[in-house]
């Protein structure tokens, strides 16, 4: 008999996170499938203890753009949705999940604040593409406006006679 491992998920409108927390799995498998079944299975402890889950997900995937990170503690995936739209639930089945699947809170974001967020994140990215000119033109190694070079250390205390 085999056991479940616990399942976080969360979504954007075109991706869904899906990490199973299992420390020290070993012969971790991820396997997905285009019609949205998830499946899942490794073994744990000196006694090969088999962890295994399949679910089927609410809607169809695209298997061909899924990311996998298998770590110490946890198997992250980062999986395409077949159709760019959010999930009302993980699950294809109506009702409550079971008690092995949980929301990842600390990766959750709510439908309306995707836009946001991602309006947040090309402005990040407009800043430090625009930025690195100007970071950049201080270092070209001419005098600055005052007509002092870079080797003036006029400004600076005189550490030859500083006691250690």
């Amino acid at each position: 008999m085999s056991r479940h491992p616990e399942i976080l998920w969360a979504q954007r409108s075109d991706k869904l996170y899906v990490t199973v927390e299992l420390p020290d799995a070993k012969d971790a498998q991820v396997k997905l499938e285009a019609d949205g079944r998830f499946l899942f299975s490794a073994t744990v402890g000196s006694d090969n203890e088999k962890f295994e889950t399949d679910l089927e997900l609410f809607g169809k995937v695209d298997v061909e753009h899924i990311k996998i990170n298998q770590g110490l503690r946890h198997t992250f995936c980062e999986i395409d949705k077949g159709e760019k739209g959010w999930w009302t639930r993980l699950l294809k089945n109506e009702g409550k999940a079971p008690p092995y699947v949980r929301a990842d809170w600390n990766r959750w974001i709510d439908e309306d604040e995707e836009e946001q967020l991602l309006l947040q994140q090309n402005q990040f990215h407009d800043f430090n593409m625009n930025s690195i000119g100007d970071f950049n033109s201080g270092f070209d190694g001419a005098a600055d406006d005052e007509g002092d070079s870079d080797d003036d250390d006029s400004d600076l205390p005189d550490m030859s006679k500083a006691e250690i």
